[in-house]
Parts: C-alpha cells; sequence; structure tokens
C-alpha cells in the first residue's frame, strides 16, 4: 500500500515534503508558493493521516519501510536525484532516508525533531507514555485521538489559518492508523548515535522557542557532518509560525545546492 501524495508546479528538484504526528498536507500549504520558485513540492501523507491508507501489516509502518515507500515515490517521479524536508516527526524519516541514500539526495531540510535524535534516557521516559497512548486509542478510537497534545485542536501558536485547516484535516486520521505508527513507527525511528554518517548538505530550521529540543539542536550541532543551522523565533511549528523566514532559508539552501548539483552533473 502505497502513500498519497500530490505534485506540485515550479521551478527546480522535486522536494519531497513530510509532515509530523497528527498533521497532514496541511502543514505546508501556508510554504508552497514560495518554496515552488525553487523546487517542485511533492506532499506525502503518512500512513494512518490523511489520505493515506491505514495497512493491517505492522511491518508497513517501520522507518525502514517509509524509506522504501519514498524511494519508490522518487522512482515513479523520475527523478534521480531530489530534496528532501521533514517536519518534526516526518524529520526522523526523511533523515534516515538519507542516510540509506545520500546519493538520491541534493540537500534536505529539517525542523525540530526530538523523535529524530531521541537518546536512551529520552526514550526510556517516553516509550511508556507512547505504548499507553496507542492502547487507548486502540479502546477510545478518535476521542481519544483528539486527547493526544500533539493533537492540531492543542496548537496555541498557530495562526487561524492553519489552524483551522489543520483542525478540519485531523478528521480524517484513522485511529488504527495512528496506534500501529505509536507501536511500531514511534519506538524505531531513532538515529541517535548514526548522524555521524550524514553525507549531505543539511539544514536545521530551529525554532528556538521550544525549549526540550535545545538539548537536541545542540546533539545535532556536535555530532552531524554538513549541517547548517537557521534560527528562528518561532516554536515547535517553526515552518508555519515564521513562514516568511523558513521560506527564505529553503529557498536559498535548495537554491544554493542545486545549482552546485548541476554543476558537478
Amino acid at each position: 500500500m502505497e502513500l498519497y501524495y500530490e505534485v506540485h508546479e515550479g521551478e527546480g528538484p522535486f522536494l519531497l515534503m513530510v509532515h509530523g504526528m497528527l498533521s497532514s498536507r496541511a502543514q505546508w500549504h501556508a510554504n508552497l508558493p514560495a518554496l515552488s520558485r525553487v523546487s517542485r513540492p511533492v506532499v506525502v501523507e503518512l500512513f494512518g493521516h490523511g489520505r493515506s491508507p491505514s495497512p493491517d501489516d505492522p511491518a508497513s509502518y517501520h522507518p525502514d519501510a517509509y524509506v522504501a515507500v519514498f524511494d519508490r515515490l522518487r522512482e515513479a517521479l523520475g527523478a534521480k536525484r531530489w530534496a528532501l524536508c521533514g517536519q518534526s516527526f516526518g524529520a526522523a524519516l526523511t533523515l534516515r532516508y538519507a542516510l540509506r541514500f545520500p546519493e538520491r539526495v541534493v540537500a534536505q531540510i529539517f525542523t525540530n525533531s526530538t523523535s529524530a535524535f531521541a537518546d536512551p534516557e529520552w526514550a526510556a521516559r517516553v516509550g511508556p507514555e507512547t505504548a499507553s497512548a496507542a492502547d487507548a486509542i486502540e479502546r477510545e478510537g478518535c476521542s481519544a485521538l483528539a486527547k493526544m497534545p500533539l493533537h492540531p485542536r492543542h496548537a496555541k501558536r498557530l495562526p487561524s489559518y492553519a489552524y483551522d485547516a489543520l483542525v478540519r484535516e485531523a478528521e480524517r486520521l484513522n485511529p488504527q492508523g495512528v496506534a500501529r505508527t505509536l507501536r511500531v513507527t514511534v519506538p524505531a525511528c531513532s538515529l541517535y548515535g548514526k548522524i555521524g554518517g550524514n553525507q549531505v548538505p543539511t539544514l536545521l530550521v530551529c525554532g528556538t522557542q521550544e525549549r526540550r529540543f535545545e538539548r537536541f539542536r545542540r546533539y545535532a550541532e556536535r555530532e552531524m557532518p554538513h549541517l547548517e543551522v537557521v534560527a528562528l523565533e518561532a516554536g515547535h511549528a517553526v515552518n508555519i509560525e515564521a513562514a516568511r523566514g523558513f521560506e527564505e532559508a529553503v529557498a536559498g539552501f535548495v537554491e544554493r545546492h542545486a545549482a552546485r548539483s548541476t554543476a558537478t552533473g
């Protein structure tokens, strides 16, 4: 079973855009016009989210399975190389793709993602909470989803247009698909101890007002080669809360590395 995706018109390389937990294609609506000037955005929705299916096979939700699905999408687009952009939980998946297939990535961008850099201490603390949330979702369905702190309805910093769109799209969440994501994808998605193998030009657009991400940012800056950081006054949803700064940073980064890629063949 494949993911739902949309290809937007634009100039430049294809840009795979992957949203975070309990989000959807609406995560990127505000950014598409600006990013289409330097790329052809390819917006996907994860299993259990938006318009994508919710496979019964738990193996479909493993991060490595997502990497394989993303690469089949690249092949279907006819792209030898493309760029990547992952938001929050989605960043754990796009970063994994770049580690697996660096020769197929022009450049990559990601935002605040604790799941991507979860260390053993963080995983030990959050793991039981994740399992408990999956249990509740399997028992209570959509009502349990709505109680999750990550549900868009609890967002406090989003402009009204983004808040309304994300909450409306959240009605499409599939409880069983989200529960499988919590049981299978989340525990296996951390790249802690692996990011030293990064070979791809990488940009972290960091929302500085999310304090819990500070130590993960320091870890990335210390351990990840080829990393640049742009810090913006925003929280977790930096691409929405500081849309113009995000778009300027991403557009400049993609344009620069797409030009280098073309020059080197």
